[in-house]
């Protein structure tokens, strides 16, 4: 009889964005691990199949479920059918559909049970019947909360997978994103050609985020990157998205001093080639922190209070917030308009969470905030 043992066919659902699917990347890995003959497929959203190519996998499977915000209307149910019948011919031994809490995985389920798919498992606050036949009630946030990471590799170890190789040794996870050598060799070109010299020290820094509730005061960037590159002698690089030149543009105006660009002339692939050279990332909590986690560079993470689960995961860190009554809002903007949980955070505690992670002898992954320790945010 098929057991989660002797399923070799896996399918991995995870619906979101780049920076959700790296985060379930360490639970795949941990399938792999156990049993390398295994066949892991992901399906995610065509946003979350950016980040595809870095990862190991077997296959991919690129679906929009009309039950998330960021889809685009539907005018027909053709392509709930069509993909139905997909996974029908796939003919997979096994569902695991990876989900944060605030997330309903029934409808993804029920795909999954209408296509025949034998085993499935998710977490669920609801009692799903038969929808799924591994059912791990959902704990979260009653209970606990959890870091992104942790939430999907306990859920595959509640199958049985052995995730000891990905949580004990931390080496694994730098498996997670498969390096280009060609992109390797072309972040180095380029960072030659703006100027930098790597033989000098040098940081990244990713001041733009898709939510506005996410993103640190510019002028503030501004003040931080001044510091760095005047008093420490700091090259600083900065990244981002077409839609973010001119913010990135702006700051560099306003630090008045040398900086370089690298705005919009990455690929992930390329994006991720460089934070793996970078020795530090300062950023907003947003994609490039998970990637630099999944590389092993340190990371000065500016981590708005919308949710505990997405800090970065197994490498030196600061996570810098100021404390605030509106915390755990899960706005895109924020609902106060004041934005305190990060506009409140000193210049001044920035620069110093880079140094001391730039110190040679800081290897410990820590948090910060502007007051008071909180222990939801220690690292998992």
């Amino acid at each position: 009889m098929l057991n989660w043992k002797t399923a070799r066919k896996i399918l991995c659902i995870r619906l979101d964005t780049i920076g959700d699917v790296i985060m379930t990347a360490p639970a795949m890995l941990a399938l792999k691990l156990e049993q390398p003959d295994r066949h892991i497929t992901l399906m995610t959203s065509s946003a979350g199949a950016v980040a595809a190519p870095l990862l190991s996998l077997d296959d991919l499977i690129v679906y929009d479920a009309p039950w998330l915000k960021a889809t685009s209307p539907r005018i027909t149910n053709a392509p709930e059918f069509a993909m139905i019948e997909q996974l029908r011919q796939a003919q997979f031994d096994a569902a695991i559909i990876c989900t944060v809490y605030s997330q309903n995985p029934l409808p993804s389920a029920f795909l999954c049970y209408m296509a025949g798919i034998p085993l499935r498992l998710a977490h669920c606050h609801e009692n799903p019947y038969q929808l799924l036949t591994h059912w791990i009630p959902d704990p979260e946030p009653a209970q606990q909360i959890r870091h992104e990471v942790q939430r999907q590799l306990d859920l595959v170890a509640s199958v049985g997978c052995d995730v000891s190789g990905v949580v004990n040794d931390p080496t694994h996870d730098r498996q997670l994103l498969k390096l280009d050598p060609i992109a390797l060799q072309r972040v180095r070109d380029l960072l030659r050609e703006i100027g930098v010299n790597l033989e000098q020290p040098w940081i990244v820094i990713h001041p733009g985020a898709t939510a506005a509730s996410r993103r640190y005061p510019p002028e503030s960037f501004a003040t931080v990157a001044h510091h760095l590159v005047q008093q420490d002698q700091l090259q600083v690089i900065f990244t981002g998205t077409q839609s973010e030149t001119e913010l990135v543009e702006s700051i560099r105006t306003q630090m008045q001093a040398t900086s370089f660009s690298l705005v919009d002339r990455l690929n992930l692939s390329e994006l991720a080639a460089l934070l793996h050279q970078a020795p530090l990332l300062l950023s907003n909590n947003t994609a490039p922190v998970h990637l630099a986690s999944a590389v092993g560079t340190p990371v000065v993470d500016l981590y708005a209070l919308t949710n505990l689960q997405h800090t970065p995961w197994s490498i030196p860190h600061r996570v810098l917030f100021h404390e605030v009554p509106c915390r755990l809002c899960y706005k895109s903007i924020c609902p106060e308009g004041h934005h305190h949980c990060l506009r409140l955070v000193e210049p001044d505690t920035v620069i110093q969470a880079v140094r001391s992670l730039l110190a040679p002898t800081d290897s410990v992954s820590q948090n910060s905030k502007s007051n008071l320790q909180n222990p939801a945010l220690c690292p998992l």
